[in-house]
């Protein structure tokens, strides 16, 4: 008995003895972990007050702190940057869908600026700029050693007044110029037609108009159709992305249920899940969404939530592969911070980041060349020929026009039709 309270008092004088030595452990850490911060600021004060004193011309303490603030975030990943007054009151302009520039969405890559998706019926997509496009000059101006931020800026500036770029393209030898105007760019996000039977809908960006237009636009067509809809493709090509919650209102409108896009940050308890709620636009109808290299970010969460789920097609090439969620975060009259706090993940809890959305079917865009029938002769035109005993020998032929110009889109209206003449003989043979 008095040995068991002899080893219970030893145990518990141990507790205590290594309780105290973690807790100095800990203290030390956070001691040191202090002082180690302590010295790099007093690195950044040394750094600051010499450049202050003895650089060539006087710099702004405003512009120094600014520069150092932006600096931090650039270093972190492509996406997180620091939004002065005038910036950030850019950006809310270019959420509510309106703003100046050239009408491209832009990231920096290897130290110059890329290009990831023209914008539509903009100075930029009209000159001929596409995505994967490298900008090494601007007005003559290198990029290399500009931030993002930097290079924006430059390419922002009055409109009709005239800027110049030097690109570099993938497959082409050699650099090439473009001059543009700045023009203001009005963006209606979502365009909407219809293909014969086939209802067609491009979503160009994700604002904050957007959810709720695609779905005034799908009923529009509805109403507009002659018959009953066969399909819907839904074309999300070269469009850069936007508003997490407007991709989550575009997804949410052809889901009737299940998880659209999951979050996850850098703390276990960060993990947000969104979800569908009953009711889907399309009325069940087959989807073909249309990806390319162009698609990024909120794109990828529709065209990944879509498809994790069966409810569409993805057809294309594979998307841009931004699997990551940035947060605007105000700072009281001094403007924004954009940092990225999260990854997103698809309903099969896959991430795309750096990968992107691989295509059920890959199509590569092509010129499409209609060549006559070289034959030149049919049953009908042969001499003695059989009449058809059901009445007549015409052959009627659909008047349809083929849009020999986007072999994608052509692709994904031969497989809505295809599915729509399958379901139809599978029905009538019951």
């Amino acid at each position: 008995m008095r040995w068991k309270l002899l080893s219970t008092t030893a145990a518990v004088l141990v507790g205590v003895v290594l309780g105290a030595t973690l807790a100095a452990g800990v203290g030390r850490e956070a001691q040191s972990a202090s002082s180690d911060t302590f010295r790099s600021l007093k690195l950044f004060g040394d750094v600051f007050e010499r450049v202050r004193a003895e650089y060539v011309e006087e710099v702004t303490d405003e512009r120094l702190i600014e520069a150092a603030i932006d600096g931090m975030l650039a270093a972190l990943d492509p996406h997180s940057s620091y939004l002065n007054a005038d910036k950030y009151r850019d950006m809310q302009v270019q959420t509510r869908g309106e703003f100046g520039g050239l009408g491209i969405e832009v990231t920096m890559e290897n130290g110059l600026v890329k290009v990831v998706s023209p914008i539509d019926d903009t100075p930029a997509f009209r000159a001929g700029i596409a995505a994967g496009d490298l900008i090494t000059h601007i007005d003559g101006e290198p990029v290399l050693g500009l931030t993002l931020s930097e290079a924006v800026e430059k390419m922002r500036g009055p409109v009709d007044s005239k800027i110049g770029l030097r690109l570099v393209r993938e497959g082409r030898e050699e650099p090439f110029e473009v001059n543009l105007l700045r023009a203001v760019i009005k963006i209606s996000p979502v365009r909407a037609r219809l293909e014969g039977d086939i209802a067609y809908i491009r979503l160009t960006t994700f604002n904050e108009q957007t959810g709720s237009m695609m779905l005034e636009q799908l009923e529009g067509l509805k109403k507009k159709s002659k018959g009953p809809l066969r399909g819907v493709v839904l074309d999300l090509r070269n469009n850069p992305g936007g508003l997490l919650d407007q991709a989550i209102a575009v997804a949410d409108g052809f889901l009737d249920k299940g998880e659209i896009v999951s979050t996850r940050g850098r703390r276990a308890d960060s993990i947000q899940r969104y979800n569908a709620r009953p009711g889907d636009a399309a009325d069940g109808l087959p989807i073909v969404v249309l990806i390319n290299g162009g698609s990024a970010s909120a794109s990828e969460i529709v065209a990944g939530a879509l498809q994790d789920h069966r409810r569409a097609i993805v057809m294309g090439t594979p998307s841009f592969g931004k699997g990551s969620v940035q947060t605007i975060m105000p700072i009281s009259g001094q403007g924004a911070i954009r940092l990225t706090t999260a990854r997103y993940y698809t309903p099969a809890g896959t991430s795309i980041q750096a990968k992107g959305i691989d295509p059920d079917i890959e199509v590569h865009q092509a010129n499409v060349e209609l060549l006559d029938d070289t034959s030149g002769r049919r049953e009908a035109d042969l001499r003695r020929r059989l009449d058809n005993d059901q009445g007549g020998t015409d052959v009627e032929v659909d008047g349809e026009t083929i849009d020999a110009t986007d072999y994608q889109l052509a692709r994904a209206l031969d497989l809505l039709r295809g599915i729509a003449l399958y379901e139809g003989r599978a029905t009538a043979s019951r």
